[in-house]
């Protein structure tokens, strides 16, 4: 694993195809969804080129979408970490701190100018409840818990970088993922509503950004390809539900 090639990204241009990585997943669920995109896409693109120029004198809006993604980003592997096992979590604990550093630094940079940025507040396995007790313990295995992880967490990241970007997501459609989601996840319920089965297959492109980082900035990492592969059987059984 080389993630620590990371402690050489400084600046804003180190971090732009980052943030292109991010907004292109955003826009891909955002469209399959076929949620109101609003200027998300002419915004992002000017967000990559400010970036790549170095640049923070870019629209509040653009702004806005930088440092949420970013922050979402830098806050997103402790919260994820605890979902698993302990030599995992103690495993990353030295990059994920690396990562969430510089991620923050850069962010900060754009949300200076703001008078406020949303930063999930990611659940954590005590906040989880399934028939009383706590979601993990009906589940198994690493994978198990990677996939039940994940299921809640990008839905938590999406939605909070969503509304900072401008896209407006129904709130009722993310409680019930979110309810639904726990239920199939932990074996508590058969199958999913087909929308919120899509909105979970696109979610679960999230193994495309795992394979397009380890590939933008050359980290050549095996634990990436672990995730991209964990990630993307999960997206591919739900896409051959749909097409049943």
């Amino acid at each position: 694993m080389t993630v620590f090639r990371l402690a050489t990204l400084r600046t804003a241009e180190d971090f732009a195809d980052w943030y292109r990585i991010g907004a292109d997943y955003v826009a891909r669920v955002a469209e399959g969804m076929a949620f109101d995109c609003g200027r998300f896409h002419e915004e992002a693109a000017a967000g990559v080129d400010a970036m790549r120029a170095n640049r923070t004198d870019v629209e509040p809006s653009v702004a806005r979408s930088i440092a949420a993604t970013l922050l979402a980003d830098a806050a997103f592997c402790d919260p994820f970490c605890e979902w698993l096992p302990l030599w995992y979590e103690l495993a990353l604990a030295g990059p994920n701190a690396l990562a969430e550093h510089r991620l923050t630094r850069i962010s900060r940079t754009y949300a200076s100018a703001l008078p406020h940025v949303t930063v999930p507040q990611y659940s954590t396995p005590g906040d989880v409840l399934v028939e009383g007790r706590p979601a993990l313990s009906h589940v198994s295995g690493f994978v198990e818990r990677f996939v039940l992880a994940d299921a809640i967490l990008h839905l938590e990241w999406f939605a909070s970088v969503a509304r900072e970007s401008g896209i407006e997501v129904p709130p009722e459609l993310l409680a019930r993922t979110r309810e639904e989601s726990v239920a199939y996840y932990t074996g508590r319920r058969e199958s999913l509503s087909p929308d919120v089965r899509r909105f979970q297959a696109l979610l679960f492109a999230d193994d495309e950004w795992v394979g397009k980082i380890n590939r933008a900035y050359e980290l050549d990492s095996a634990l990436f390809d672990v995730w991209e592969g964990i990630l993307r059987r999960a997206r591919t059984d739900l896409e051959t539900t749909a097409s049943d």
